[in-house]
């Protein structure tokens, strides 16, 4: 059945901006990634950590539970010529009834806070390599302007897919080590890449309909209200029509402790 999120997969795919090009040589670093390796993207979405792991890889399985992600992801794959991904339906909770193959490196962006973060490392324990490991990477961001959230929160309700509240960098990162270590691949190592990113009025309100709490199918009817009020809220705020902000970009890689 399709759900709400659904919708947001377009613009996810379009909007959402590239993880940086020193994440991907830090895992083909870490992980020999010399084009016999397989990995596994858990929570894929539309393959952004998927589809430039690709090149680096002999195969890749993107597993993400909505299939408007996977569509999204195919239809990227297919127009860059990627050839060597396979996108699948399922979630953490059911990755070992995907009878996957052996696999050298698991990468997980975003979606591990919404996943049993105790769980799915005891499960990968049996599906990864001796010497293969997870990497977690996650995006923290300094937020948008307090226009954005008032005219969401107008439209959808106070209490309806509120945006997670603004967490320091350091703390967030800190705690997702101290999740990591208490698992089976209790070695981890941080690595973290700080950019100022700056977005168009369309970039900004092409990320809101990203977000799985303002997917366009939420709005119904008053979609096109919406995105006109916050346009007119946005650029109220910044009349220049550019937006700019930090992001914190963390990689936690996992491995099993040497022996």
């Amino acid at each position: 059945m399709s759900t709400p999120y659904a919708s947001a997969a377009p613009y996810y795919a379009r909007y959402r901006p590239p993880y940086p090009a020193e994440l991907h040589a830090l895992l083909a670093d870490r992980f020999a990634l010399d084009g016999s390796r397989t990995v596994l993207d858990l929570g894929a979405g539309p393959g952004t950590l998927s589809l430039p792991l690709a090149p680096l890889v002999e195969h890749v399985y993107a597993v993400d539970p909505e299939p408007a992600m996977l569509a999204e992801g195919g239809r990227l794959a297919a127009e860059s010529g990627r050839t060597n991904i396979s996108w699948l339906r399922g979630d953490a909770a059911g990755i070992g009834r995907l009878c996957l193959p052996r696999i050298d490196l698991c990468v997980i962006g975003g979606a591990f806070h919404r996943m049993d973060r105790a769980q799915v490392p005891a499960d990968l324990d049996g599906m990864l390599a001796p010497r293969g490991g997870i990497a977690v990477v996650t995006s923290l961001a300094e937020p948008w302007p307090a226009v954005v959230d008032e005219v969401r929160e107008r439209f959808l309700g106070p209490d309806h897919g509120a945006a997670r509240a603004a967490i320091e960098p350091g703390h967030e990162i800190q705690d997702l080590a101290d999740r990591l270590a208490k698992s089976v691949f209790s070695r981890v190592e941080i690595t973290t890449w700080a950019r100022s990113t700056r977005c168009t009025l369309d970039q900004l309100v092409g990320l809101e309909f990203s977000r799985a709490c303002s997917p366009p199918a939420l709005f119904g009817d008053r979609r096109d209200a919406f995105e006109s009020e916050l346009r007119r809220a946005l650029l109220d705020h910044d009349p220049g029509g550019t937006y700019t902000r930090t992001v914190t970009v963390a990689a936690a890689i996992a491995t099993r402790p040497r022996r």
